[in-house]
């Protein structure tokens, strides 16, 4: 592999974004709008899968298409400011482009609210795709040639597993790092500030 081939993949909330202050915040306010109980602390040890399965716990079936699309309006005027990045997060996407890479966002959050959160925080990949979880994930890390991807979440590693990426996992979401080996990532970091001494071994390695 050269450095020019290089696409790196990334999930965004508890990979790049540490969105539990703005997504409990949301919570809060969607439970007051529409008189219905949210424990929004429970809610963000849950962070990952689409925004459908967390409203399944409080809403029938029904009602949750229309409570989405609630969710998704009020989400930029509470969520955005309110959200800051995670450790080293810059500095994994910078990484990336010092290798001569690009940087890729892959998230099961809704694509615009997605993008807002990383225009807030100056972060800026080349490409954001939103909307797709764990397995389905692998068609946008295909579609754009992304050799390594980088989640905190078991989905995540599906995701790379099933595009045939090398998993690199984070543990700084909902699954811990036995959860994380056990779903068959390749390596578990702590936190993204060990990513670019990794990506420096990785990129070795793979030049042999």
């Amino acid at each position: 592999m050269t450095a020019r081939m290089l696409t790196v993949g990334f999930d965004l909330d508890m990979t790049l974004i540490d969105s539990r202050p703005g997504i409990r915040a949301c919570y809060e306010a969607l439970a007051a709008r529409t008189g219905v109980y949210i424990d929004a602390d429970l809610a963000i040890t849950r962070l990952g899968p689409p925004l459908a399965d967390e409203l399944a716990h409080w809403f029938p079936a029904a009602e949750i298409p229309a409570t989405a699309d609630l969710y998704r309006e009020m989400y930029p005027a509470i969520a955005i400011a309110a959200t800051p990045a995670m450790p080293g997060a810059p500095e994994a996407i910078a990484a990336v482009r010092a290798a001569g890479g690009r940087a890729i966002v892959v998230t099961a959050k809704y694509e615009p609210n997605a993008k807002l959160h990383l225009e807030h925080l100056g972060i800026e990949p080349d490409v954001v795709v939103g909307d797709l979880w764990a397995e389905a994930k692998a068609d946008a890390l295909r579609e754009h040639g992304a050799s390594v991807y980088v989640g905190d979440h078991t989905g995540d590693v599906r995701g790379a597993r099933t595009a045939q990426a090398y998993s690199v996992a984070v543990a700084t979401g909902p699954c811990d790092e036995r959860e994380l080996r056990e779903a068959g990532a390749d390596v578990v970091l702590a936190d993204l500030t060990a990513f670019p001494r990794w990506l420096t071994g990785y990129q070795r390695t793979r030049s042999r």
